[in-house]
């Protein structure tokens, strides 16, 4: 082999190994953590202070246990370690399901999250909490959605207009392993100055879809990529489906099959600090391994690198939440072992610039 190929292939072995040794992986919480053995998914934040905080639910199982609650912790701008996780939300009579938290410009903690009143998670509804001292204390809860069926999963973001868009799903069916095709994506924008909120158009897709990750494109061009729907089975056309808004969340496209496979399983989607985007999803259409990052810096129109966060084989890795901190490092925070533990993923956008193609 020529030395010229030679000294390609070393920098390309050392880029991918300098990529992979600038993320750093921690677990955070597992079946010690009395909460309950079933911990998923997770939700995280960086308060106005520079504390992170981290949601879960918990419980006995996804369908097992009437008692499940929300849990909160927190992480000190710079301390260790996580605080105990403690109830922030419960229902006497209900499981609840998919906490989201998020501090919105104003500096008021939201926490959304499903309260399912039937067996199924298609006989939900999206309920909230807010914080005004930084997630210290909560509200009393209150409902967003009231219609059966309506579901959150990630964060709002925030539109050029000021407007909150908070990515909501529709889910109908009765079988809890399939993702009915009529299963429809559809948003909510708040408007802070008049507290009211008005609903997008549903957006469907040739398997359905549900569980949007929205981002800003650039002044009222969002993109929002969502689950797709059908069984876990593996198929080779179960793609991540793509929808656009062109008027700051009002109104969204069909949605299409994007270029990015899809095991059944929740993604999320970041604008960076830089301008750039970042899509988290699991990198197959059978498993939800490996747990992968790619970037985009043409604004979200192609994705050429790409980082692998967990990828073994054998594992799980699910439902991922990405934010920017301040200081610029990205963190991933996901479940693994079957739903039973949350890790957090640290990186700076370089890492997934030095990834492979």
């Amino acid at each position: 082999m020529k030395p010229v190929v030679w000294l390609l292939v070393f920098l390309g072995l050392w880029s991918r190994a300098a990529a992979a040794d600038a993320v750093r992986t921690e677990r955070l919480f597992g079946p010690e953590v009395p909460t309950g053995e079933y911990k998923h998914p997770a939700g995280v934040t960086e308060l106005a202070n520079g504390d992170l905080y981290v949601v879960f639910f918990s419980g006995r199982g996804e369908y097992r246990d009437d008692s499940a609650a929300v849990f909160g912790s927190r992480l000190k701008s710079g301390g260790q370690p996580w605080s105990k996780p403690v109830r922030i939300a419960s229902n006497p009579f209900h499981s609840l399901g998919n906490a989201v938290v998020w501090q919105a410009p104003d500096g008021l903690v939201w926490l959304f999250y499903v309260t399912r009143y039937g067996e199924l998670w298609s006989d939900s509804r999206v309920t909230a909490k807010i914080s005004r001292d930084g997630a210290d204390t909560w509200s009393e809860p209150f409902q967003v959605t009231f219609e059966a069926g309506t579901m959150v999963r990630n964060r709002p973001i925030v539109a050029a207009d000021g407007a909150y868009i908070l990515p909501l799903y529709h889910e109908i069916g009765t079988d809890p392993e399939v993702d009915d095709p009529h299963n429809t994506s559809f948003f909510l924008r708040y408007d802070p100055t008049t507290r009211k909120w008005t609903e997008s158009n549903r957006v469907g897709s040739r398997l359905g879809n549900i569980q949007p990750a929205p981002a800003v494109i650039d002044g009222s061009h969002l993109v929002a990529f969502c689950r797709r729907g059908g069984d876990y089975a593996g198929r080779p056309d179960g793609w991540l489906v793509r929808t656009e808004s062109r008027d700051g969340g009002k109104n969204w496209s069909p949605g299409e099959d994007s270029g990015f496979p899809n095991p059944n399983a929740a993604v999320d989607f970041l604008r960076l600090q830089s301008g750039h985007h970042l899509l988290v999803y699991n990198n197959s259409f059978t498993n939800r391994s490996p747990l992968s990052v790619a970037l985009s810096t043409d604004g979200a129109k192609t994705f050429p690198r790409r980082l692998d966060l967990a990828a073994d084989p054998r594992g799980d890795y699910g439902y991922p939440t990405a934010i920017q901190t301040k200081d610029g490092r990205i963190h991933v925070v996901f479940t693994s072992e079957e739903r039973k533990v949350v890790r957090r993923a640290i990186f700076g956008e370089d890492a997934v610039g030095a990834g492979h193609p």
